[in-house]
């Protein structure tokens, strides 16, 4: 009689852990059709174009985990690991390991709040909720050459609760160099940032600050890699539609000016709107600009496109897009590294090529493909 008492309360205590802790897979897989036109061609003389098959124009492929559990007193123990990865060929994931987008742990109370540890998408990716085609490929990183979707090593993250419709974001990054700010020692310098949200049913705005510094001396260097950003962006909701807009600073230092770097600091601003049609189907149109000092010259992308869900899970997306260059710019729609297009032979020999078109033209690209997530 004791041993089946024992036994009913071993499996009692194992259903009761069991509710009290949860583990989640989950996933997205991108993939589709593109076509560019407008692309530098190898010895950056001329133009070219492309069609090619494709994964991540409308959002990153990518899957991942996440579990929580339940330690009492409104305390929680969570975590989370995500990698991405090319739908088209399986290979991956990208740059930073085997969960090169978020690898944390930490500790949630209802009360006070998330403080989580790790690697993460940086605090940059803020602009997401703000952007009308939700950081696709072509759309508020392309013109800052992706300093708006960096990953972060590191990291120390606070999430506070929702207050009377404010909520506040920061985060804190490590160097782990010898210089706190980073010294060449290794591949990340100090960042940071913070962000203050506040959210009604009729609109949403956000301020963003964020600080990325040159891993090799811990200043700001460059506007596309190294620099502070200063954000302020907003969504409006009017039943079927949803306006979005946000203006970005990007500025430098006196290390970059003295360096004669060129430019050392970009105003970015976009604005769009999203037309949900029926529940199923919703259209976008937006516009993005960028203007750059020390003769980097402005671009315009305009872009159009839509999404039709044909379940929760599963939906077909398409965009059309082109990017005008004044004289002295050369911004791509993808988020290309600064610099001339066609081959790039780096020191080691290795040649790579980069996307950028001739100064002064213009690139013109159309997506079409499917999403299902998971």
């Amino acid at each position: 009689m004791k041993k089946a008492l024992l036994a009913a309360a071993l499996m009692s205590a194992g259903v009761v852990a069991h509710a009290q802790s949860s583990v989640t897979l989950y996933g997205r897989l991108d993939a589709g059709l593109e076509y560019i036109s407008g692309l530098p061609n190898a010895t950056y003389t001329g133009s070219t174009s492309r069609f090619r098959a494709e994964s991540g124009d409308w959002g990153t492929s990518l899957w991942g985990m996440k579990g929580v559990e339940d330690i009492g007193g409104g305390n929680k123990v969570l975590f989370q690991l995500e990698g991405s990865f090319n739908t088209m060929t399986g290979a991956g994931p990208g740059g930073g390991g085997l969960f090169n987008r978020w690898a944390t742990v930490g500790l949630s109370n209802n009360a006070y709040g998330t403080l989580t540890m790790g690697r993460m998408l940086f605090i940059s990716n803020g602009v997401w909720d703000f952007d009308p085609f939700g950081q696709s490929n072509w759309s508020s990183a392309s013109l800052v050459r992706g300093r708006n979707w960096p990953q972060s090593s590191n990291n120390i993250a606070y999430q506070s609760p929702k207050f009377y419709g404010f909520d506040v974001y920061g985060q804190y990054a490590l160097s782990n160099a010898t210089n706190w700010n980073g010294n060449g020692t290794t591949p990340q310098g100090r960042e940071a940032g913070l962000q203050l949200t506040y959210t009604s049913s009729l609109f949403q705005v956000r301020g963003l600050y964020d600080e990325i510094r040159n891993s090799a001396n811990g200043n700001f260097t460059n506007p596309f890699t190294a620099s502070r950003e200063y954000t302020a962006a907003f969504n409006v909701f009017l039943g079927q539609f949803k306006i979005q807009g946000a203006y970005q600073a990007v500025r430098t230092s006196a290390a970059a000016t003295a360096a004669g770097t060129s430019p050392t600091s970009l105003d970015h601003e976009w604005g769009g709107v999203t037309w949900q049609a029926t529940p199923a189907a919703a259209l976008i149109a937006a516009v993005y600009h960028v203007n750059a000092n020390k003769g980097g010259g402005n671009a315009t992308i305009y872009t159009v496109g839509g999404s039709y869900n044909l379940s929760k899970r599963t939906l077909l997306d398409i965009q059309i897009a082109t990017v005008r260059n004044s004289k002295s710019a050369n911004f791509g729609l993808d988020a290309n590294n600064a610099g001339n297009g066609g081959n790039i032979t780096a020191s080691d020999g290795t040649v790579s090529y980069n996307e950028n078109p001739l100064h002064g033209h213009s690139q013109t690209g159309v997506y079409a493909g499917i999403q299902h997530s998971f």
